[in-house]
């Protein structure tokens, strides 16, 4: 297999995890969030981590992969930390904060992995997801400032 696939697939397989990461947190804080503009803008986040989780999952099969899923025990462990975080602070500001550290994250590792992967192929479908999942992280972690 070739750099350029591997770079590829590793590109796909990081987008992939990385929007489902988003999608299992603002299901996970769903029931948590009492501010109802709050509640709508992460609905909107959620419904566009879903699509980008389908059009990345439909990528990796089309090259043959299935994408990779959190295993069951780390999936609960994120969850029990959540729980454990908004134990004693649940208010809209601490759970904007949360969310801004999430897309943080996902940003942080997106880059890492575009980075690495541009030297084999910057133009790929892959690439261009990428760095719309950025883009798109950035403008969340943008909304979510006016919650703090």
């Amino acid at each position: 297999m070739s750099d350029t696939v591997n770079k590829t697939g590793e590109l796909a397989s990081a987008i992939y995890k990385n929007v489902r990461m988003g999608s299992d947190l603002i299901v996970t804080m769903m029931p948590k969030i009492d501010n109802q503009q709050l509640k709508s803008d992460v609905t909107e986040q959620l419904a566009t981590y879903e699509k980008y989780a389908a059009k990345v999952k439909s990528l990796i099969k089309q090259s043959g992969e299935a994408p990779k899923e959190e295993s069951m025990i780390s999936k609960w462990m994120a969850k029990m930390g959540v729980q454990m975080n908004t134990m004693t602070d649940s208010t809209t500001s601490h759970l904007a904060e949360m969310m801004i550290q999430g897309s943080t994250m996902n940003v942080t590792d997106l880059l890492r992995k575009i980075h690495e992967s541009e030297s084999c192929d910057g133009g790929s479908t892959e690439m261009s997801i990428a760095r719309e999942v950025v883009e798109f992280e950035e403008n969340n972690i943008e909304k979510l400032k006016g919650y703090l």
